[in-house]
């Protein structure tokens, strides 16, 4: 993996560290004070980790298809939380990792997604040729 892989990667890492914490911190101090954005902060954390892993892995058998239902999985939280956030504030309570689309990441959550889909596409392995050649 070189280049805009390898940034992927990183953002994706960062992405996973961030959400972990946060998410960790929130639900062993404030669980019960907003149950489901905190659940929603962890799920961000295990996708954000699933997703970086795959991505390093992509040229495995399988984790090519696991990183793109991460991917996925992960834009369709983002735009169904964002929207949920904006439309019905107080089914939260407070603010998961995925809320107002990612605003208190700066976007990050709702910009990443796209670009790991595009790059999974860009990068998509290509069966070899008799010979090794790529087709």
């Amino acid at each position: 993996m070189t280049g805009v892989g390898r940034v992927l990667v990183i953002v994706y890492a960062v992405m996973a560290l961030a959400a972990t914490g946060r998410s960790f911190v929130q639900i062993v101090r404030r669980f019960d004070e907003a149950p489901l954005a905190y659940t929603l902060s962890a799920v961000a954390a295990v996708v954000y980790i699933l997703a970086t892993l795959a991505l390093v892995l992509a040229d495995r058998p399988g984790w090519y298809q696991v990183a793109w239902v991460a991917i996925v999985f992960e834009l369709t939280g983002v735009l169904v939380v964002g929207a949920l956030s904006l439309l019905v504030p107080s089914l939260f309570g407070h603010d998961s990792v995925w809320s107002y689309f990612g605003m208190g990441y700066v976007f990050v959550p709702l910009v990443l997604p796209v670009f790991g889909i595009w790059w999974l596409r860009r990068s998509r392995q290509r069966p070899v040729a008799v010979g090794g050649e790529h087709s």
